[in-house]
């Protein structure tokens, strides 16, 4: 299947925190005999699963690598002889991000396409989670808190901890944080509100959340009022390229800010349009930085190269997520057995207590995770030549501890 554009609605952008994991599926049962079994999108040489995913709409350039991520992963289970000797092939969709077609999306899959189960990279699966879930169809992919309730749907990731990131800001000399927002939609008001409260755990104060869109706003502007509300850190809930056009506007101001945090654009592509207007930005990142380098990330990357070819910078935020979520979903198929059903998909993966996504990913407890956000997690930074990303921390946590 050819990689098409992806995308991502940038409120989820606005917590990465939301976003989910990683490679190797621990055991794919290739040496298994397949069985005739009569469950939904299963036969006796193949598995059918359902991607939905944001290939438009607002903020769709952000997952514009997801489905890269997908076609390695399923690639390499392929290659590998596939889960209980069947191969794994897709289906997908594009919900334009938006509710309303996510579930026109979801049901086409599931009704009229007989999927086993879906892969997703979107923000907009909300209103098709009550369906999804009396209908016993599992799901992994990108979550949100509120949506812990489904047991039918899985992550590596539900919620990441702020605390870590006040810290964060605070060792590197920030004193009052300013966030700047590209689409203030009621999810990212509401995670930016969650993100002040922590902050203010750790005795770190907050400023205004500024709105910022480069089609009709001033980045001038901005800086000077970063600068009257002496705002000494910012956290970028906005695009790049927005983020970009602000510190710009910041340094030929003379606004000196000593920490600023960017919860998207943490891949290389970046590096090559914005890096040097982003020099000094850090990132969070829920997996394992790329500039780690060790087995688990050089699988990914020969994964990326072999069955995603079109992609030629394999160090893309959500690339990444999306083999994740996939390997995820992997999991849960090789735990369903040789005859697999949706059931025993889903009771076999709950059970799953040290998920590491084949070392990608600290292990989590997939039966516990949806209600237990994530403590600790790495930043990198842009160097000052604007051309590569350093690992700044391999491991901060909430209560100021390392685990690197």
């Amino acid at each position: 299947m050819r990689l098409g554009g992806l995308t991502r609605r940038l409120s989820v952008a606005a917590v990465a925190t939301l976003a989910v994991t990683i490679t190797g599926c621990s055991g794919t049962g290739g040496g298994d005999s397949p069985a005739a079994c009569n469950s939904p999108g299963v036969t006796s040489d193949q598995v059918k699963i359902g991607f939905v995913y944001s290939d438009s709409g607002p903020g769709s350039s952000s997952l514009s690598s997801a489905r890269a991520g997908l076609d390695a992963r399923i690639g390499l289970a392929n290659q590998e002889g596939g889960i209980h000797g069947r191969r794994i092939v897709y289906e997908w969709r594009d919900d334009g991000s938006s509710s309303t077609e996510n579930a026109r999306a979801t049901q086409d899959l599931v009704r009229n396409q007989s999927v086993f189960g879906l892969v997703t990279a979107t923000a907009s699966l909300g209103d098709s989670l009550e369906n999804l879930q009396k209908e016993g169809v599992p799901v992994s992919g990108l979550t949100q808190p509120a949506w812990a309730r489904y047991q039918n749907l899985f992550s590596f990731l539900y919620d990441v901890s702020p605390e870590a990131t006040g810290r964060y800001i605070k060792a590197a000399g920030g004193t009052k944080v300013a966030y700047l927002v590209s689409a203030a939609s009621p999810f990212t008001m509401q995670t930016i509100e969650r993100y002040k409260s922590a902050f203010a755990s750790v005795q770190l104060p907050s400023a205004d959340v500024i709105p910022f869109a480069q089609a009709t706003d001033s980045p001038t502007q901005v800086a000077q009022r970063l600068s009257a509300i002496g705002a000494d850190a910012l956290v970028g809930f906005s695009t790049p390229q927005d983020l970009a056009e602000v510190l710009q506007a910041a340094r030929a101001s003379n606004v000196n800010l000593a920490a600023t945090i960017s919860l998207t654009g943490y891949d290389r592509s970046v590096l090559h349009t914005l890096g040097p207007a982003l020099a000094g930005v850090s990132f969070s990142v829920n997996f394992k930085p790329f500039e780690v380098g060790d087995a688990a990330i050089q699988r990914y990357r020969d994964a990326m190269t072999r069955f995603a070819p079109e992609t030629t910078v394999p160090e893309q935020q959500f690339a990444m997520y999306a083999y994740l979520y996939t390997d995820l979903f992997l999991r849960g198929l090789d735990l369903a057995g040789d005859c697999p059903t949706r059931e025993a998909f889903i009771s076999g993966l709950r059970k799953v207590t040290d998920y590491d996504a084949g070392g990608l990913i600290s292990p989590v407890n997939i039966g516990t995770n949806a209600t237990q956000p994530l403590r600790c997690n790495a930043f990198v930074r842009i160097n000052q030549a604007g051309n590569e990303f350093e690992v700044t921390n391999s491991g901060l946590c909430a209560d100021g501890s390392s685990t690197s």
